[in-house]
């Protein structure tokens, strides 16, 4: 029996317009439509997986806005069990180290953790570092960039890929945390009748008071800030290249005028 948590994030959807918001440079959630991050499908995808081979229970944590609810309510939908919801004003402008912080301290109120399982990074910060932070935090063994995952009693063995190294064979006794890559699954779509039941699975909604951590967390505490931001220049239009006869040539001098060769 394998009790297994998962990470899960809300993030703009990434066909959106993003920007970060003028008065203090943080992310502008309101700007673009909100979505459950892809890697966090895959992720929940391998937690049903392994469920389903070893029985257990999957509990989805998240922290974020109350519009997050939408992207708990879809992982409840794909299959699992009951959430952990931390939304609270107090969080805004939290950074790797207060979002992983603030993980943990929500891990902790799940009972009998066998194995944390988070993709390896999101969409929106593209940091990659909260599975390593938070495994760091609770003190477990990390298995990160996973491709392919195995649970046997009380081991989990993991392929991972890296571009630099390749494929290494990892194995960790359990519990341990996890986070995987896009080659990990194909995630299931919702059905009507996992969209109905989602509807009457717990969500345990918490703040950072209950945490324990009113007052540590938040842009004001945040250990890294955004000073400046600017919108992207608008595209310019590119430079025409008519070919008689000399076009490699002229090619050739535009490259060398941009210092490209």
């Amino acid at each position: 029996m394998t009790n297994i948590v998962v990470l899960v994030k809300q993030v703009p959807d990434t066909y959106s317009e993003r920007k970060l918001a003028a008065g203090d440079n943080t992310l502008d959630r309101e700007a673009a439509d909100a979505v459950l991050d892809e890697i966090n499908e895959r992720a929940i995808e391998e937690a049903l997986v392994i469920k389903e081979a070893n029985e257990g229970e999957v509990t989805v944590v998240c922290v974020g806005p109350d519009r997050a609810n939408d992207a708990i309510r879809k992982a409840l939908s794909m299959g699992a069990d009951k959430a952990v919801h931390v939304s609270d004003e107090a969080l805004h402008g939290a950074d790797i180290l207060q979002t992983s912080k603030v993980l943990a301290k929500a891990v902790g109120t799940v009972e009998g953790v066998d194995l944390i399982i988070a993709g390896n990074e999101a969409s929106d910060g593209r940091g990659g570092a909260v599975p390593a932070v938070l495994a760091e935090l609770l003190g477990l063994p990390q298995l990160t960039h996973a491709r392919k995952v195995t649970v046997e009693g009380g081991t989990v063995k993991v392929e991972r890929e890296t571009a630099d190294e390749g494929i290494t064979h990892l194995e960790a006794s359990l519990p341990a945390l996890i986070s995987v890559n896009e080659k990990i699954n194909e995630p299931r779509y919702p059905s009507f009748k996992g969209i109905m039941a989602a509807k009457k699975k717990p969500v345990e909604k918490l703040t950072a008071a209950d945490l324990g951590l009113d007052g540590e967390v938040g842009l004001a505490n945040a250990a890294s800030t955004v000073l400046e931001s600017a919108p992207k220049p608008p595209r310019e239009a590119g430079q025409r290249v008519d070919d008689e006869g000399d076009g490699g040539v002229k090619v050739a001098e535009y490259l060398a005028s941009q210092k490209l060769i």
